[in-house]
């Protein structure tokens, strides 16, 4: 048995809570994860875990075994990474998630300048506006923006970005200029908003007005709404409707005349935006390195 393969197996099914998670983020087969799984258990003559249809939880003893075996792998790989700082190069694979409109407008149009100095590190990135389980889904990191939900995360914040209220002219032609947040009221029946639902709950987040010390929320008439960023700008250059979206990602469509800004004296607040791992798990150089250079991507974007 190669223990220490099971080591790392045995941790990853505890932190992901089954068998087939574990399998599919080491790309090892099935079998070969349940049988590492089954000679641990023989060699320590104990169980380390509880198996059920649906999820595996670890026993009293797996559980005081994952926490001395997470050290000992944190260590080893430390002293991996000590022994191999003499390379010219980091390498290996990251992988990453990340939203659509930060991956396609600034992330990946930066690649080719990391890939430059670092060509033996191999991105495998996830594109997408829908929560993942790191741990679980083998992810090393992901940017996303908001208030943070999960506080089992270490999380860097990069940016602050500013959002906008926009629509195209086709549609402020159709429907006329809003005056007043109270306008898009669903009551109102003048205008129709392009939302944007989440993932998560299905449901459309709110349009957010601030002007000195009034806040207004508009849950308006929603007649088109998306999941996904990249798609939420379609739908306002499309002229289904208004919405608010960030300034950077409209900004090419404000100065050509696609998109114009309505209600500039209302301001929604600016969305903290943060590059999050576990804390859990050790994190490595070249995770760190890659870190270190998304703060770098995102700094002229930060609208603090």
């Amino acid at each position: 048995m190669d223990q220490l393969l099971a080591l790392r197996v045995f941790v990853r099914i505890a932190e992901s809570g089954t068998f087939s998670k574990a399998a599919d983020s080491m790309n090892i087969p099935r079998p070969t994860v349940t049988k590492l799984v089954q000679d641990l258990e023989r060699h320590l003559a104990t169980k380390l875990l509880h198996r059920t249809t649906r999820r595996v939880s670890v026993t009293p003893e797996g559980a005081a075994y994952y926490e001395r075996a997470t050290r000992l792998i944190g260590d080893l790989d430390e002293m991996d990474e000590s022994a191999g700082r003499a390379r010219a190069q980091p390498r290996g694979r990251i992988r990453v998630d990340v939203g659509s409109v930060l991956a396609n407008m600034i992330l990946i149009p930066a690649l080719p300048g990391f890939r430059a100095r670092h060509p033996e590190l191999h991105i495998d990135l996830g594109v997408s506006d829908r929560p993942i389980d790191l741990i679980g889904e083998g992810v090393d990191c992901v940017i996303r923006g908001g208030e943070l939900a999960d506080t089992s995360l270490v999380a860097r914040r990069i940016a602050d970005l500013d959002w906008v209220t926009c629509a195209s002219p086709l549609y402020l032609g159709a429907r006329g200029v809003p005056k007043h947040p109270s306008e898009l009221l669903p009551r109102e029946r003048g205008h129709a908003i392009a939302g944007y639902f989440s993932s998560l709950t299905g449901r459309a987040f709110p349009l957010e007005f601030r002007k000195g010390d009034e806040q207004i929320l508009v849950q308006g008439q929603v007649v088109v709404a998306v999941n996904e960023s990249t798609a939420h700008l379609s739908a306002l250059l499309a002229g289904v409707g208004l919405g608010q979206a960030f300034k950077f990602m409209v900004s090419p469509h404000l100065q050509s005349g696609r998109l114009r800004t309505v209600l500039d004296d209302w301001r929604r607040p600016r969305q903290p935006l943060h590059v999050l791992y576990p804390s859990n798990r050790h994190l490595s150089a070249k995770t760190r390195l890659f870190v270190d250079w998304v703060a770098e991507v995102f700094a002229p974007f930060d609208d603090r």
